[in-house]
């Protein structure tokens, strides 16, 4: 039995007439005559009643009538469906991001834009540290991820610059150092830094250490932290110091100054990661909107 058929016989027992109904279906009368004689026979009872005005239902065909008058309706939404899926326009997409990347505005304009554009996709979020969000990336739990630049695996993850932004120094509101009017990194060389672990952001810490030996010394280290929230946090209770994205100044804590450095110019990266084998459509459409 094909769909046809089933199209075939709705029109006959809507128009009630074989001639009219041929009409509605496009085909000539005797062809359409000879299609349902082959439903009867496949069903296995008769399905109209042949009167002089027409046709009318037999009692087996208000039965198969009440069972198949909705699938010519679910046959082209699941086809909509099928095709809005293919262009990534219904479905799903896990994106994971790190703490920081939050802040950063370029992480707004990606999915504000994606959001737009595929309003019908569901979108998942996942916040959590860079070499988490690789490995959750790699085992499929994750689509695409917003990331500090990582030592991934390069045969199995791609990953693309998004964005690139000055590191400040973020120092107690009553430090000295906050008062001066040009801030070298050098000026903090006797603090304790706070960071985050580097197991968890390998780059952005490696990036802070250089930034120190640059300029000329080796930092004592304070607490390890996980969250840059807590950093700044630990900052304004006068724990330490730290360097951090020029984007947190968002954060607006209070206990806290931000400094540009005069004698170094570290920068930290933010890419998109996602996997090489990926060619879903879903994730096609996220990196236009994030890229374009």
């Amino acid at each position: 039995m094909e769909l046809r058929h089933i199209r075939y016989f709705l029109a006959v027992a809507a128009e009630k007439n074989f001639t009219r109904a041929a009409e509605r279906v496009g085909i000539g009368q005797p062809p359409l005559s000879l299609q349902i004689r082959d439903l009867e026979r496949e069903v296995g009872a008769r399905l109209f009643h042949r009167i002089p005005q027409g046709a009318e239902l037999t009692e087996a065909g208000k039965a198969f009538h009440d069972l198949v008058r909705n699938i010519p309706d679910h046959v082209e939404r699941a086809t909509q469906s099928a095709r809005r899926t293919a262009r990534g326009e219904s479905g799903a997409l896990a994106v994971g991001y790190t703490n920081s990347s939050a802040l950063n505005p370029v992480f707004a304009a990606a999915l504000r834009n994606y959001r737009r554009a595929y309003p019908g996709v569901a979108l998942s979020l996942n916040e959590s540290h860079t070499a988490q969000l690789i490995a959750e990336l790699l085992d499929g739990q994750l689509d695409v991820v917003f990331v500090r630049p990582a030592d991934a695996d390069a045969e199995h993850v791609k990953i693309r610059l998004i964005s690139e932004e000055p590191l400040m120094a973020v120092l107690p509101s009553k430090h000295g150092a906050a008062k001066l009017t040009k801030l070298n990194l050098a000026d903090l060389r006797d603090e304790s830094f706070i960071l985050h672990r580097r197991e968890d952001t390998p780059s952005l810490f490696d990036t802070v250490i250089a930034a120190c030996r640059k300029a000329g010394f080796e930092p004592t280290l304070g607490p390890s932290v996980p969250q840059l929230v807590t950093i700044v946090q630990l900052v304004a209770a006068e724990v330490g110091v730290s360097l951090v994205a020029a984007s947190l100044q968002a954060l607006q804590i209070k206990g806290v100054v931000f400094k540009e450095l005069h004698d170094v110019s570290p920068k930290t990266r933010l890419s998109l990661a996602w996997r090489r084998t990926d060619t879903s459509p879903f994730l096609k459409n996220f990196l236009a909107c994030a890229f374009g």
